[in-house]
């Protein structure tokens, strides 16, 4: 079937300030991760709540590569992934599964990130896990999941298998498969997956040369991550705003 990429009507379409600028947000956050080489294809999705509308959701339109997603192009679906805004374009429905358990299971997850970017696969299928090599690494140190692969179908037993081994964690690390990342804004998810992705880049360099890795005491990890935690806010808020420019210099295709 032949999907229409053609941009969507919004002017016929009641969208508040507070839901544009979640689009434009969760485009720039689509760019930027195509930037990072993260985009897997046509794969993988980033969601978003819409404000004032409880169980509906932003996504990319399938078919569409990361680098072309504009914030007037992104669709709202329900939670069983279905479009509600009027529109014909079609959306990857199973891959929303995994999104549709997290928004369901957690209110503060206004923002899901699922990659398939290479570094978390790597860390994910080696048995340890993430481990507190880095400062990086410890903005996670307990404070991540783990999730063994099933499959490509996502069944409701797995989605409840899932949402528990992520319990209240920022992030898990799939295993043999990509990432996945939670945040209470587009900001503090894309934020978060930078420095996961750091941190297991650095693991996967630090393994591959040397038998041995220094670890720092776990009193330390503590220490840094509490540090690195700061007063709870959410992350990304001093980070956004540089990112918004530097995307506005490069590809400002994206508010559209």
């Amino acid at each position: 079937m032949q999907t229409d990429h053609s941009k969507p009507d919004l002017a016929s379409q009641s969208i508040s300030a507070e839901e544009w600028q979640v689009r434009r947000d969760l485009a720039a956050c689509y760019r930027l991760c195509a930037m990072k080489g993260w985009d897997d294809l046509v794969y993988t999705h980033i969601s978003a709540t819409v404000p004032g509308e409880p169980g509906h959701f932003l996504i990319n339109e399938f078919g569409l590569a990361f680098d072309e997603i504009t914030a007037s192009s992104l669709v709202k679906i329900s939670l069983a992934g279905e479009v509600v805004d009027g529109t014909r374009r079609r959306v990857n429905a199973g891959g929303f599964a995994i999104h549709a358990a997290v928004h369901a299971a957690r209110a503060d997850a206004h923002c899901v990130l699922h990659l398939h970017n290479e570094n978390t696969i790597a860390v994910g299928i080696q048995p340890q896990g993430l481990l507190p090599l880095s400062q990086h690494a410890l903005r996670f140190y307990e404070l991540i999941g783990y999730h063994d692969y099933e499959g490509l179908a996502l069944t409701p037993q797995e989605q409840g298998r899932l949402v528990k081994a992520l319990a209240d964690y920022p992030a898990m690390l799939l295993r043999n498969h990509g990432s996945l990342v939670c945040g209470r804004t587009v900001a503090e998810a894309y934020v978060l997956l930078d420095t996961l992705d750091k941190a297991c880049a650095i693991q996967l360099k630090a393994l591959a040369g040397a038998p041995y890795a220094h670890q720092p005491q776990a009193a330390v990890c503590r220490k840094t991550r509490d540090q690195l935690l700061g007063d709870g806010s959410p992350e990304g808020a001093l980070e956004w705003p540089a990112l918004l420019r530097k995307l506005a210099r490069l590809d400002p295709g994206y508010q559209d």
